[in-house]
């Protein structure tokens, strides 16, 4: 990480105009201003007023360099994206500040014989012509497909899917994914995964890093190619984020995932800055030139992700947190754990539980998302109550200690928070809790206790935690804390070091989950294996080898 005094960064005129209009709460200074109606001002319609539209034919490069992706299946509707993108590592990415206008298609078959719906969309320059497309009016439980044009150029074809309708109660298949350091190594999982028979994908965060990149690619040590000094630097800036996910969506394997199935995505600290907590960056800085920061980062994670218009950030804040249905069969709470966090507890390193980590006002959540998330648990009529979020649920014991240090920065450092969430799904009558997880670049299977000092207590749902997909590098089998772990944790039935994902298999009788890893990532090409299985019987939690 950079020093805490390093020089303050220059920020775009967005900012600047901003500052002009403060009134928002808690912000008193010009760059607090700037930071709280971050691109509120400058940003269409009143843009779309003022920018002239460009002719895509005289776009002479491929302009689809980015890909294509979908994300957020609902029974008549999904979200398809793109972003125009001549000159991906510039940072206007070769088109000039104009609108572009951009057609699009989705059919029945990939050959665009049955269209069942086309129209056209502008790719504003405020958004640096990406295009959020909500396509409405489709069949529910059906595979579609898509594709872009703007000019005479055509992107890739992807391939997506609706939401069943309420009423089905049609099996699922899905796959979660998380932590893909592009200077820790290749994306192959992903290439694995665009083909595997899947109805969703879920991201659970760290789809970029803000650490510099090299010009050989950190970890991947290219010797075809050198990437531009631009990227050997901490991302701080609206136009250094925009470039970052550039690098990271120029990767082959992560452009077939997307094309290949639908997207729901979530973030964790790494889109922004390490480790943050609501407005609290990870070091001790001043706050207003971080929330410039974070929201130039939401800006800009809106603009390169299969998002839909809800989720658009106003100045510094983003509703990331929603609520999506596969029939009876699942309910999906998507979390984001994040943005409105108290701040770790014990300066944010490994420590026994404490006052500071136990006190019931601390949350990871924040009450408002926490309430939403209890409530939709007792208005849930689906059989599986699922949800992806970003950190270890479960407890998770460090050490072989009486009184074991746990992590601050997962739930473990803000247990008052989980056990209400624990009551709730509780009392809400939930018996098929199914979490799913990222961050910590391994995977783990857990069973969810009601008390968790106790290996007998009754179980309330199950954790299935991914590993990365590159960050960790290439990993171990086992871990040095394998026997650790897996001995102070009764509650751990797997756990394993290498890089992957994992499918989860959903019916009406049980979940299966299968943890996917290669063996390397500093060097393309791993094969994939499935490492373990797992499932657990609906209406019996409980982990059992499959």
């Amino acid at each position: 990480m950079t020093s805490a005094r390093r020089q303050t960064p220059s920020h775009t005129s967005e900012l600047v105009e901003a500052a002009r209009h403060f009134g928002r709460r808690r912000f008193l200074t010009a760059t607090g201003a700037a930071a709280a109606l971050a691109f509120a001002t400058n940003i269409p319609p009143a843009g779309a007023a003022s920018a002239r539209e460009y002719d895509a034919r005289r776009i002479t490069d491929n302009p689809f360099t980015l890909g294509v992706a979908s994300g957020d299946p609902l029974p008549g509707s999904v979200l398809l994206w793109t972003r125009l993108a001549p000159k991906p590592f510039q940072a206007d990415s070769g088109l000039p500040a104009q609108r572009v206008t951009v057609q699009w298609e989705l059919a029945h078959d990939e050959k665009f014989r049955r269209v069942a719906r086309r129209g056209s969309v502008t790719a504003h320059p405020e958004y640096h012509h990406s295009v959020h497309v909500e396509v409405t009016g489709l069949q529910a439980g059906r595979v579609y497909y898509y594709r872009f044009r703007t000019g005479s150029r055509v992107s890739e074809t992807g391939r997506t899917r609706t939401a069943p309708a309420a009423s089905s109660t049609a099996a699922l298949t899905l796959a979660a994914v998380s932590c893909q350091a592009y200077h820790d190594g290749y994306f192959t999982a992903y290439k694995h995964l665009a083909a595997e028979d899947l109805d969703v994908v879920f991201h659970l965060g760290d789809y970029l890093y803000e650490y510099a990149v090299d010009a050989v690619g950190g970890a991947r040590k290219y010797t075809d190619r050198k990437l531009p000094a631009l990227f050997d630097k901490e991302t701080e800036t609206l136009e250094d984020y925009r470039l970052r996910y550039a690098l990271y969506k120029s990767d082959p394997d992560l452009r077939a995932a997307h094309a290949a199935h639908p997207w729901v995505v979530t973030w964790d600290d790494h889109e922004t800055e390490n480790n943050y907590a609501d407005e609290i960056p990870e070091k001790d800085q001043p706050v207003d030139p971080f929330l410039i920061r974070r929201a130039a980062a939401y800006r800009a994670y809106w603009e390169n992700q299969p998002l839909r218009r809800a989720q658009l950030p106003s100045g510094i804040d983003c509703r990331l947190y929603r609520r999506l249905h596969w029939g009876q069969l699942a309910q999906f709470d998507i979390l984001d754990t994040r943005q409105y966090r108290s701040d770790q507890a014990y300066g944010d390193t490994a420590h026994v539980p404490g006052p500071e980590s136990t006190d019931p006002k601390r949350t990871i959540t924040g009450a408002t998302q926490e309430r939403w998330l209890t409530d939709g648990f007792r208005t849930s009529g689906a059989l599986w109550n699922v949800v992806p979020q970003q950190v270890t649920f479960s407890e998770r014991r460090l050490d072989l200690n009486s009184q074991a240090k746990l992590s601050m920065d997962s739930w473990d450092g803000y247990s008052a928070s989980r056990d209400r969430v624990l009551a709730g799904a509780e009392a809400a009558g939930v018996e098929n809790l199914l979490v799913l997880t990222g961050d910590v670049h391994v995977s783990y299977a857990f069973d969810i206790k009601k008390d968790f000092a106790d290996p007998d207590s009754r179980n309330l749902g199950t954790e299935i935690v991914t590993t990365s997909i590159a960050s960790g590098k290439d990993g171990a089998e086992k871990p040095d804390t394998w026997d650790t772990y897996m001995k102070a944790n009764p509650h751990l039935k797997h756990y394993n070091g290498r890089r992957g994902y994992v499918t989860v298999a959903l019916d009406t009788v049980r979940a299966r989950a299968d943890f996917h890893t290669v063996s390397h990532v500093t060097t393309p090409g791993a094969p994939v294996t499935t490492a373990a299985s797992f499932v657990t019987e609906a209406g019996a939690p409980g982990l059992k080898p499959a």
